[in-house]
């Protein structure tokens, strides 16, 4: 079993981009988004059907950068603008330059004053440090074109996968050519993308005192996804004496590398939701797999993984659009009644509950939250509700907006 591209293949957010590096200068375009999903593939497709001068550097490449390193690249691309249509800089890996905000806001700011028609397009691969810098430096500079691991929908265009390829082999299109040899794709994942990810764009970019406990925490998530577990707890299965604080911080930090994130509880109060235990979920279900050793016939002959990978699935689906910042994702649990997601877009809340296999006719955790918090909808996945492959075709919008 082979799975190569079907033919070229752009995603959505080439349409955005396209149309503003046409336009007239106006911000900077930041393509943010986790490792091998695309971002700088996106751009070089863009850029080709541009009719004006491009100049590409990555802060990736070998040897020592910093700002001086920004200011020369930037520099040599005004020197390349030939005419008023002007020219294009791409800046790649951005986050690896310390100060890299500073130094961009001078240099635009510089440009905007001269009315250099220079456009300007930065790519990272550690979206919560471009956040960061942005919002440091940057404000009302900059549009953010965020990325997030490929859609069932996109995977199947470029690549033709069933639902079950998807569901065991996740959104990395990088990867996907591997997946006729098994332990190979394996191993691509592990060292390429988990390791690479965790040791280049968590612990080397931020400070992580305990970095072998941000690890068994990344473990832990991927067995885990799609389960409630204290912070307490974790310290226990984790056999660290730490605190729950540095715990919590070290799953924002996976977070923000595009790896595993941890759903508050839903509570209809920002502070409460926040105090409560996190709902485990990677983003990418390739993780969990990886980590669990296991083959696809493996895992489908195992009920109880599958069930879990079935819901992760669905969990990804949701918790990339809300790292995309179009709702807000959590859990709902109280007593022996609970929602598996809870999903916030404006004033609207949608409950959905997953099932791998055939679902109950009652659901009680469902009817308990809609007593408790009214939702405008409440969806079951799977079982004798919606096909998974129909939930998962479409995007998270479709499902939660009115």
């Amino acid at each position: 079993m082979e799975s190569k591209p079907k033919g070229p293949f752009q995603r959505p957010q080439a349409a955005i981009l396209a149309p503003r590096l046409a336009a007239p200068r106006r911000f900077i375009q930041v393509v943010a988004g986790p490792r091998q999903v695309g971002k700088t593939t996106l751009v070089q497709q863009v850029i080709e059907t541009l009719p004006v001068p491009v100049r590409q550097a990555s802060a990736d490449e070998p040897g020592l950068r910093s700002s001086d390193w920004i200011a020369q690249q930037w520099e040599a691309a005004r020197l390349a603008i030939e005419g008023p249509a002007g020219a294009v800089l791409v800046l790649d890996e951005i986050q690896k330059i310390p100060g890299w905000s500073e130094t961009v806001k001078r240099l635009w700011d510089e440009d905007t004053r001269k009315k250099c028609p220079l456009q300007v397009v930065v790519l990272g691969s550690a979206p919560l440090l471009i956040t960061q810098g942005l919002s440091e430096s940057l404000a009302g500079r900059f549009e953010v074109i965020p990325l997030s691991h490929w859609s069932f929908t996109e995977m199947q265009a470029a690549f033709g996968w069933s639902l079950e390829e998807y569901l065991f082999h996740g959104g990395y299109p990088g990867a996907a050519p591997l997946i006729g040899e098994p332990e190979r794709w394996a191993r691509y994942v592990a060292d390429s993308l988990i390791e690479t990810s965790i040791a280049r764009d968590v612990l080397l970019l931020t400070r992580v005192d305990k970095p072998a406990l941000l690890r068994r925490l990344f473990e832990l998530a991927c067995r885990y996804s799609g389960q409630v577990l204290s912070y307490t707890k974790m310290l226990g299965q984790l056999q660290e004496a730490g605190n729950t604080t540095t715990l919590a911080h070290y799953l924002e930090l996976l977070a923000g590398a595009g790896m595993a994130c941890g759903l508050p509880k839903y509570a209809g109060d920002v502070a409460r939701s926040r105090a409560s235990s996190p709902k485990l979920q990677v983003l990418n279900t390739a993780l969990m797999t990886v980590s669990a050793g296991i083959t696809l016939a493996e895992a489908r002959a195992d009920r109880e993984f599958w069930g879990r990978l079935v819901e992760s699935a669905v969990g990804a689906h949701l918790a990339n659009a809300a790292m995309r910042g179009e709702c807000r994702l959590y859990y709902w649990r109280e007593r022996n009644h609970e929602v598996d997601f809870v999903v916030q877009a404006g004033r609207r809340l949608t409950a959905i509950e997953v099932k791998s296999g055939r679902a109950p006719q009652a659901h009680p955790g469902t009817a308990a939250f809609a007593e408790a918090f009214r939702p405008q909808r409440s969806l079951l996945v799977g079982g004798d509700g919606i096909a998974l492959q129909d939930f998962l075709t479409r995007p998270a919008s479709h499902w939660v907006s009115p």
